[in-house]
């Protein structure tokens, strides 16, 4: 979404030297403008096609944010070349530009981004000024009529002040989204995700599995008897019982792992970069674990307990899509209730060799 953004307004940016260059064709700042928005066009049609080519990394937003800011600046130091220092320090278009490249930032979902952008910015453009100024008299009269008017340090001020409040609004933007966005993605009674949010993180944990050539495993976990357990202790130590489950599940794997409740009593699982071998061995230890736990009954003096039962599925030897690993989980999971629950059932240790190999 980021890059077909980028790509469709460093499009629309175009037709603003494009009509200034036609209705002044002589004047130098619009070839400039023009170039350095077609430039920044291209750029942005290349990062888009290689992303849906799925050649994303991580560093890709880093590096086009940083070069939305540095294009702006490299526009305004060509005047400084050209011999046209007010144009660099007072420009109002090529200056404007500096806040659409920090705003732009807020829908990357990362501070740090906006921050880099900002900071940037404000050094960039402090560079600018520094240098127009210790370089040239940019109160000679030599330049009037002065079509971009004159040098006032309090002007410069100003606008880098206005950069710095810019990123800083632009990094509570993207705070109160991600906050917002944190609240829409959890569950409310487990506080571990919802299933919309598993959904999108199962489908780039697949993307980058298949980039990397690495396992990954899809666990779905199911409480037993749980309508018997609400029956007999009421719903309110049926909720108990499944934050109970959901906390101990939680701390008990990675922080790359994702845990998320699925519907009801049934909980997903997502845990990277992990062979079948690994997540029996995890599983094990969670489902030993859980039918130890002892766990307090509201409003009552008791304690009661449970137990669960789980279905892996591995990723690319089960499945190279979701529904086809959760339809493989799922089918585990049956299997293992039928075979009399309180159990882990993954891919065959005989089918797993052969996978590996």
């Amino acid at each position: 979404m980021v890059a077909r953004i980028r790509m469709l307004l460093t499009a629309t940016l175009l037709f603003v030297p494009t009509v200034s260059f036609l209705a002044n064709p002589r004047a130098r700042e619009h070839y400039v403008g023009f170039g350095v928005t077609l430039i920044a066009a291209a750029v942005a049609v290349v990062v888009y096609f290689a992303v849906r080519r799925d050649l994303y990394r991580p560093w890709v937003g880093v590096v086009t944010t940083a070069f939305d800011v540095t294009v702006i600046s490299a526009a305004l130091t060509v005047f400084l070349f050209l011999g046209e220092p007010h144009t660099a320090v007072n420009s109002k278009v090529v200056f404007e530009a500096y806040f659409l490249a920090i705003g732009a930032t807020t829908l990357r979902y990362d501070v740090r981004i906006c921050l880099l952008a900002g900071a940037l910015a404000t050094l960039q453009y402090t560079g600018i000024v520094a240098y127009a100024a210790t370089h040239w008299d940019l109160n000679s009269p030599a330049y009037a009529p002065y079509p971009y008017g004159m040098f006032a340090w309090t002007v410069q001020v100003s606008r880098v002040i206005l950069l710095a409040v810019s990123t800083v609004l632009a990094a509570a933007v993207v705070v109160r989204a991600q906050s917002l966005r944190r609240l829409s993605a959890i569950d409310r009674l487990t506080g571990v995700f919802n299933r919309g949010y598993f959904d999108e993180r199962l489908a780039s944990e697949l993307s980058r599995a298949r980039r990397h050539e690495e396992q990954l495993a899809l666990v779905m976990l199911d409480v037993d008897h749980f309508k018997k357990f609400n029956d007999n202790h009421g719903h309110a130590a049926g909720d108990a019982a499944l934050r109970a489950v959901s906390t101990l599940v939680r701390h008990s794997v990675r922080r790359s792992d994702l845990v998320a409740r699925y519907g009801g009593e049934e909980f997903v699982m997502v845990m990277p970069m992990t062979s079948a071998e690994q997540a029996m061995d995890k599983m094990e230890s969670m489902r030993q674990a859980i039918a130890e736990l002892r766990i307090r009954l509201p409003k009552q003096q008791t304690t009661a307990h449970l137990t669960i039962s789980a279905g892996i599925a591995i990723f690319p030897g089960d499945g190279v899509t979701a529904d086809e690993l959760l339809d493989e989980a799922d089918a585990r999971l049956f299997e293992a209730k039928e075979a009399g629950r309180n159990r882990v059932l993954g891919p065959p240790p005989a089918e797993a060799k052969l996978k590996r190999a």
